[in-house]
């Protein structure tokens, strides 16, 4: 590979990372900003000079990274932060949080995973998709982020919210109402150590469908019971496949329709199903109960979020791979992109001005470059901001630790985006993912044809949106943040 590939895939992801600054901006660095330009001007044409630009921009951003200053008069003595990352993951978050309170001075953010009520809410909360779709579901409980940055003098430095992300976090204007700390996208992982057993060339894995299914012979031949497996099958093998090869999978006329039942997914799903009855394939699960079958050696390949790398490589007895998601080499124009989704920082309403201030001195110090890497290499999410980026970019400081981010931003930045491989506001939604869901399950466990299991998830999935389009026209009743139902 081109030593200086990662910064030609970082000159095509930038167009999307540039600072959405909120209120009055703290003075740029200009070592970074030149940095930043040559990265993003050179794109394919970046020399060695623009790349040890980086580097130092890098080295110097995290050596000047804001510290918290001392806590504001009238803030709580302890700011709840909650979330639902699991325990190891809370673990790394507990350790950044305590690098912040370091610098306070009469108050402290405390981390909780207990669960959360409506009543008895947090100061922030890290949610995922369920977690969000509940906090949401109901009155406004959130105070937008851009407005709480603003009206406490903070920059948001954070990614321009890009078309492959979820529009989950956003409003209407493209305005960040809550962080995506979380995001990560499809990619694949394999055991090299099964690969050399089998003859393979744990250097080359699979990049088409087509190179897949001869892996998966070669493993199956030769005794392995699990050669692919999948977790968030309908998140990996309809939405994110979709946008893989340029298919929408919804069309916007007036109100958004499911047209994830096309030709593409019909062909990528009925192969799926005869890889499945063929053993080539094991569905555990409609969530993540495949990757303790991959983790602890039983699967050779597994397709699931890019973020859980760091797991992989603490937890694993093997050495594990990382490729780009396959696709479909007879489908013209592909591989497009793929999407971005994930958990995202909430901020909560009727707090006290000096408790906002304080949050939004946290979420700066979440985007500095010192906390960027460390947030990438221990949590595995990826970066939210130009510092994050080059510290995927420069991968000699963190050797395979981030190995899975440039894989995943090369994914995301392939090719632009298109109004068909955007991300969905319709696949946001929990009704569909759950319609979806059920319907895969019915072609894992049946003979019921793939189009057949498209056409009729489809047709459900209509039917809830324009359900639920009614439903919103009641007071607030049901809608996602922006308006949207």
């Amino acid at each position: 590979m081109d030593k200086l590939q990662p910064y030609k895939l970082l000159g095509v992801f930038a167009l999307c990372a540039l600072p959405v600054m909120a209120g009055a901006a703290a003075p740029q660095d200009k070592t970074a900003g030149k940095a930043g330009a040559a990265v993003r001007a050179g794109g394919a044409k970046v020399g060695k000079a623009g790349a040890a630009a980086a580097t130092a921009a890098l080295a110097h951003a995290a050596a000047a990274t804001p510290r918290a200053p001392a806590a504001e008069p009238g803030a709580s003595a302890e700011i709840v932060l909650a979330h639902e990352l699991g325990s190891e993951r809370g673990a790394a978050l507990q350790s950044l949080v305590e690098r912040f309170n370091a610098a306070l001075a009469g108050t402290r953010v405390v981390v909780s995973d207990q669960a959360w009520r409506p009543e008895a809410l947090p100061h922030m909360l890290i949610l995922g998709h369920d977690g969000e779709s509940r906090f949401l579901g109901g009155p406004p409980l959130h105070r937008p982020l851009f407005e709480v940055m603003k009206e406490s003098g903070q920059p948001l430095e954070a990614v321009r919210p890009a078309a492959q992300m979820s529009p989950t976090p956003l409003d209407r204007s493209g305005r960040l109402l809550a962080l995506p700390v979380g995001l990560s996208t499809p990619v694949l992982f394999y055991n090299k150590d099964l690969f050399r057993k089998t003859g393979l060339d744990p250097e080359s894995p699979p990049r088409s469908w087509y190179d897949m299914v001869r892996a998966l012979a070669k493993l199956y031949d030769a005794g392995v019971v699990c050669p692919y497996t999948s977790a968030w099958p309908a998140w990996v093998h309809v939405e994110n496949t979709s946008a893989w090869h340029n298919e929408p999978f919804a069309t916007s006329e007036g109100r958004d329709s499911p047209a994830f039942n096309g030709l593409v997914q019909v062909k990528h799903l009925a192969m799926m199903a005869s890889w499945q009855k063929s053993r080539y394939l094991r569905i555990f699960g409609r969530r993540d109960e495949a990757q303790r079958h991959f983790e602890s050696g039983d699967c050779a390949i597994l397709t699931t979020r890019s973020s859980e790398y760091p797991l992989f490589l603490r937890n694993a007895k093997f050495e594990v791979g990382v490729s780009p998601l396959p696709y479909h080499d007879d489908v013209r124009g592909a591989p497009q992109n793929t999407l971005a989704e994930g958990p995202a920082l909430w901020i909560t309403k009727g707090r006290s001005k000096g408790d906002y201030k304080v949050m939004a001195r946290f979420v700066r110090f979440l985007l500095a470059a010192e906390s960027q890497t460390e947030w990438q290499r221990t949590l595995g999410y990826l970066p939210l901001n130009r510092a994050g980026m080059l510290a995927s970019a420069t991968g000699d400081a963190h050797g395979t630790e981030l190995k899975h981010n440039r894989v995943a931003l090369s994914e995301l930045g392939h090719k632009p985006a298109t109004r068909e491989s955007a991300a969905s506001r319709m696949a946001s939604r929990s009704d569909v993912r759950r319609i979806l869901d059920d319907e895969l399950e019915v072609l894992w466990t049946t003979e019921r044809p793939a189009k057949e299991v498209l056409d009729r998830a489809a047709l459900q999935a209509g039917q809830s949106a324009t359900a639920a389009s009614g439903e919103c026209a009641g007071p607030a009743r049901g809608r996602r943040p922006g308006g949207g139902c």
